[in-house]
C-alpha cells in the first residue's frame, strides 16, 4: 500500500533538494504535483483540497524561505501534516469497560470481516491476556458462521454455538448471556455486510449496537476500496458512530487513499492494519512511523520490532559474533534466509528501511524475490557441510551434481555464490558501521 504515492512524493521532493535554496514558484509547483500524486492515490478530493491549502500557508511562509535547508523544511511540514491527517497517534482498543467488553465488527461484505474477528481474537487473548467469545451475526451470507466456528477452532478460542434459524438478535442475546455466565472478558460480534450499503443493512446494526451497547465499534475495509471508501465510512459512522477502523489487504496493490480518507471524513482513528492472509497479520496502526514510510523515510522501529518477534536471540548473537571476527558461511547465509520469509520476505522488509525506494522499484521490474529465495535453499540444501563451510571448494563437477539434486541450473549456483560473497562484504561494513551508523545511514551506508 502506498507505494505508487511513495514514489510519486519522492520524485517531487528530489526536485526540490536540488534546488537549493526555494521560490514561491517552486513551492506552489511542488504542491500542485503532490495534489495530483494524492488525487492518483484516490484520496478524496475535499480531503485533498484542505490538506494541501493547510500545507501551503506553511510551506511558503518567510521561515521556510530564509531557511539554510528549505527543502527539508517543506518536507517536514508534509511528513507533520500528514500525521495529524492520519491520526496523530496510535489508539489501543478501549478495554476499560466492565467485562464482557462488547466490540461489534461491521464493513460490507468481501471487506474481510470474519477473518480480521479472528484475527483480532488471537491478539487480544496473546498479547492482552484475554478470555474471548466469538460470535457470528451474520445469517445470510452461506457458511458465515461455519467459517467463524472454524477459525475460532484452529485458535482455541471460544465460539458461540451456531444455533440453525436463529435471529441476528436472538444470536446476540445468546451470546451476551454466554460471555456473562462464561466469565469472559471480551465478546466480538461479527456482524452480516452488504455488497453495498442499503437500508436493510443499517437497520440491523443500528438494532444490534442499540442493544449491545458496545465498547468498540469497528469498521473493516479493504484498503483497496479508492475513493468510493469516504462515504461509506462516512454513511456508517452517522448512522451507528465508528470508534474505530481496521484496513484489510495493505499489503495488496492499493493505492493507500482509503486510509487518508476515511480517517479524515470519519475523524475514527484507525486502530489495524491487516497485513496479510495468516491469522497473525494484523498491526496496530501508527501515524508517524506510516506517514514516514510514505515519504520514504523507512520505518526502522517497526523492522525491530519484526526482527524481535522472529529472530531468535542466541542465533543473532552467534551470527554477530562470527560477523565480527569475519566468519560467514553458507549455512548463515540459508539462515538469513528463512528468517527473512519470516519477517516478510524481501520487499516487506525494504518497505521499512530508509532510502529503499529505487531498490523497491527496481524489484517490481525483475518480479518478485520470494521464488528466487526458495532455490536458494533449496541448493544449498543439496551441498555437504563441508561446501557450504568452505565454498571455494565447488567445481564444476560439484556444481553439476548440486544443481541435479536442487533441480537447478549452474548460472544459479553461480548466481548464489555471488550473492553470498556481497552479503559476505555487506555483513563486514555493518560491522564496521555499528548500530547508530546504520540507524543513521540505512542502506546507503551498507553500499560500496
Amino acid at each position: 500500500m502506498f507505494d505508487q504515492l511513495s514514489s510519486h512524493l519522492s520524485r517531487i521532493f528530489d526536485k526540490l533538494k536540488g534546488r537549493g535554496a526555494l521560490t514561491e514558484e517552486d513551492v506552489t509547483a511542488a504542491l500542485r504535483e503532490v495534489r495530483i500524486a494524492l488525487l492518483e492515490a484516490d484520496v478524496a478530493l475535499p480531503v485533498v483540497k484542505s490538506f494541501i491549502e493547510d500545507i501551503r500557508v506553511q510551506a511558503i511562509g518567510q521561515e521556510v524561505m530564509d531557511s539554510i535547508h528549505p527543502a527539508q523544511l517543506v518536507i517536514k511540514i508534509v511528513h507533520d501534516h500528514l500525521v495529524a491527517l492520519l491520526g496523530s497517534q496510535g489508539v489501543d482498543l478501549n478495554l476499560l469497560a466492565p467485562s464482557p467488553v462488547v466490540m461489534v465488527m461491521v464493513g460490507l461484505q468481501g471487506s474481510g470481516k470474519t477473518t480480521t474477528t479472528a484475527k483480532l481474537a488471537k491478539r487480544l487473548s496473546e498479547k492482552n491476556h484475554k478470555k474471548v467469545l466469538m460470535a457470528s451475526l451474520d445469517v445470510y451470507r452461506p457458511a458465515a458462521q461455519e467459517q467463524l466456528e472454524i477459525l475460532a477452532q484452529s485458535l482455541s478460542i471460544d465460539a458461540l454455538p451456531i444455533i440453525t434459524k436463529d435471529l441476528p438478535l436472538d444470536i446476540l442475546d445468546r451470546a451476551q448471556k454466554q460471555a456473562r455466565s462464561g466469565g469472559y472478558d471480551v465478546l466480538l460480534l461479527d456482524t452480516a455486510g452488504r455488497l453495498q450499503i442499503d437500508e436493510t443493512l443499517m437497520d440491523e446494526l443500528e438494532r444490534i449496537v442499540a442493544k449491545s451497547a458496545p465498547t468498540e465499534v469497528l469498521l473493516v475495509a479493504d484498503s483497496m476500496m479508492g475513493q468510493e471508501a469516504a462515504r461509506m465510512a462516512k454513511t456508517f459512522h452517522d448512522r451507528i458512530g465508528i470508534t474505530g477502523l481496521i484496513l484489510t489487504r495493505i499489503d495488496g496493490d492499493a493505492r493507500g487513499g482509503a486510509a487518508l480518507s476515511m480517517r479524515s471524513c470519519t475523524q475514527a482513528p484507525i486502530k489495524f492494519l491487516g497485513t496479510g492472509e495468516k491469522v497473525d497479520a494484523l498491526e496496530p496502526f501508527h501515524p508517524d512511523r506510516l506517514a514516514k514510510r510514505i515519504l520514504g523515510m523507512g520505518d526502522i522501529v517497526a523492522l525491530v520490532e519484526k526482527a524481535m518477534e522472529t529472530v531468535q536471540h542466541e542465533d543473532a548473537e552467534a551470527l554477530l559474533a562470527k560477523t565480527q571476527k569475519g566468519v560467514f558461511t553458507l549455512d548463515d547465509l540459508a539462515s538469513q534466509l528463512k528468517q527473512l520469509t519470516k519477517m516478510g520476505g524481501m520487499s516487506g522488509i525494504l518497505a521499512l528501511l530508509p532510502g529503499a525506494h529505487k531498490i523497491q522499484e527496481k524489484m517490481k521490474t525483475q518480479g518478485s524475490p520470494e521464488p528466487m529465495i526458495k532455490k536458494q535453499l533449496a541448493i544449498i540444501s543439496s551441498m555437504t557441510v563441508q561446501e557450504r563451510r568452505h565454498p571455494d571448494l565447488l567445481n564444476a563437477s560439484r556444481k553439476r551434481r548440486i544443481a541435479a539434486g536442487s533441480a537447478s541450473q549452474i548460472q544459479d549456483i553461480n548466481k548464489l555464490l555471488k550473492q553470498f560473497k556481497d552479503m559476505s562484504t555487506m555483513m563486514k561494513r555493518m560491522t564496521k558501521l555499528g548500530k547508530k551508523g546504520f540507524l543513521r545511514q540505512g542502506l546507503k551506508g551498507l553500499m560500496p
